[in-house]
């Protein structure tokens, strides 16, 4: 990419000439990444697109539209995500601005010059000693509040004209229980107060599963419906394991053994979620947790180095992610910013077994130069 395109129409012209053409190729986005899946090559390496609001609105603006399925039409992207509608109450105003939101979790939001994040203004459950208390905390939220009866419609839309990749997303366990007890607190518990720490993650455990079991049975009803669950808790620094694998095992695993349980029922794949340095638990990921797909590769992590992770568990794995965003997605030049995706689905995704993304949520100081180089790379494995 030697400069990005001024007019949206040039740049349409640009991204429509690349993969913007969906009903050209030879097979659907939904075959592409389900025979990646399979560990098979595809005619080229399957995409998604993750990015904040902001990256969102720039991408409308830079290309005239007001619809997010055309920015994705136009990026090539072979994933969609389904979402159900959230029905309960609206959240909950405090004077301060803060709000409390769906799942009960005290949050804020904070801008920077680039974008505006919802960071946590407090955790309601800090000061609870037992585990009666957490039970009956009155913010737990009844499965009702989201409403799947328009899940078909919803997949039907996204499938009109050709099949995608469906997702659906569930909560993180860990993370989201130190969200609502306060980090260092939770941190504390797992030592010393480990029923308070575990009867969080069950709550959230519990209404995971019942979530994530009504959208399934609501998606069966399609011909083809949800493909794949994401589910997350980020276990990893920039250097190494947030916790010891030890207590990852006795205390968090458990709860995800429980979660897959529930969503193995249906025919779906598992992708598993954490960033950072989690090297050691790749092993107990794939042959104890039992995922499909491992998310996101942080690259700059270590240990996190791709060849490697590929070459000890491609056999029982499939990868998705590995761009960088600390570094070559804001801050490269658009030829670093090629190279880098062309590497990645040259080692990741030889014999298949890759869906590639940015490494996270795409930034709001990324370029747009950047982010049309990205989706710009030849992704056919005999390019690289």
């Amino acid at each position: 990419m030697d400069r990005l395109p001024t007019e949206p129409a040039e740049a349409r012209a640009i991204l429509e000439a690349h993969y913007g053409q969906t009903e050209e190729a030879s097979i659907t986005p939904r075959q592409r990444v389900e025979m990646a899946l399979h560990h098979e090559e595809p005619d080229r390496t399957p995409f998604d697109f993750w990015a904040v609001p902001e990256v969102w609105a720039a991408l409308r603006r830079y290309l005239d539209t007001d619809d997010d399925a055309d920015v994705l039409r136009l990026l090539g992207v072979d994933c969609r995500w389904v979402r159900t509608d959230y029905v309960g109450p609206a959240p909950i105003a405090q004077e301060d601005g803060s709000y409390y939101d769906a799942f009960g979790a005290h949050r804020r939001s904070v801008s920077n010059e680039f974008c505006t994040y919802e960071e946590y203004a407090g955790h309601p459950l800090a000061d609870v000693q037992t585990v009666a208390e957490v039970e009956s905390w009155p913010g737990w939220p009844p499965t009702e509040h989201w409403d799947v009866s328009t899940l078909k419609d919803k997949i039907q839309a996204l499938n009109r004209g050709t099949e995608y990749w469906l997702c659906y997303e569930v909560g993180g366990i860990f993370e989201w229980s130190w969200g609502l007890r306060g980090f260092e607190q939770f941190l504390m518990d797992l030592v010393v107060k480990p029923e308070i720490a575990c009867a969080i993650m069950d709550c959230y455990t519990g209404l995971y599963i019942a979530n994530v079991t009504r959208v399934l049975e609501a998606a069966a009803v399609c011909r083809r419906g949800i493909d794949m669950v994401y589910t997350y808790d980020d276990m990893g620094t920039q250097q190494g394991l947030l916790i010891s694998e030890a207590m990852w095992r006795e205390l968090v695993l458990p709860r995800h053994l429980r979660l897959n349980a529930a969503i193995r029922r249906f025919p779906v794949k598992i992708m598993y979620h954490s960033c950072g340095a989690i090297y050691p638990l790749i092993g107990a990921l794939a042959d104890e947790l039992g995922i499909d797909v491992l998310n996101p590769l942080q690259p700059r992590a270590a240990g996190m180095d791709a060849a490697r992770i590929k070459r000890e568990f491609g056999g029982r794995l499939s990868f998705y992610g590995a761009v960088d965003i600390q570094r070559t997605l804001p801050r490269g030049a658009p030829q670093e910013v090629q190279a880098e995706v062309q590497e990645r689905c040259r080692v990741l995704g030889r014999g298949g077994g890759y869906i590639c993304a940015s490494a996270h949520y795409i930034q709001a100081d990324t370029p747009l130069e950047n982010i049309v180089a990205m989706y710009t790379t030849p992704r056919e494995l005999s390019a690289g």
